[in-house]
């Protein structure tokens, strides 16, 4: 029987040659014009003036970026467990194959209590939108 590193080895050969080759035919075949509009900083179709040291970000647009990671990993980790489940109750009972999910689950409800607590998951309100949600309530 053939060693089985072989084609693990032949895999990471051709995965590495073929985007290196590709890059390298792109690089012979394209024309190549230089200009200095091509290496000027383009941003969203707009020309930037100024400095970026006075920009100000909303952090709620990062947080809501974080926690999205955090929760689609966990759907991502639950969906292979739901999938052994079943074996695993009748491997080593249903209270060792539950135990560990309730445990990574409530360690995923902590967190979510704690940003929510800390307005993580709440946008802050502009003036206006706040004016026109007053004005419906009245």
């Amino acid at each position: 029987m053939a060693n089985p590193w072989i084609a693990i080895a032949a895999l990471a050969v051709v995965a590495i040659a073929i985007p290196l080759s590709m890059m390298a035919v792109s690089a012979l075949l394209r024309p190549s014009v230089p200009e200095f509009s091509k290496r000027a900083t383009y941003e969203s179709g707009e020309v930037p003036t100024g400095s970026s040291t006075g920009l100000r970000f909303n952090i709620q647009y990062y947080m809501v970026a974080l926690l999205f990671v955090v929760f689609d990993i966990e759907t991502v980790l639950i969906f292979p467990w739901t999938v052994v489940y079943g074996e695993a109750v009748a491997e080593v009972g249903p209270v060792r194959a539950l135990a560990p999910m309730l445990v990574f689950i409530g360690i995923l409800v902590v967190g979510l209590a704690w940003a929510w607590r800390n307005g993580a998951v709440e946008w802050i309100r502009s003036p206006r939108a706040e004016s026109q949600r007053v004005n419906r309530q009245s």
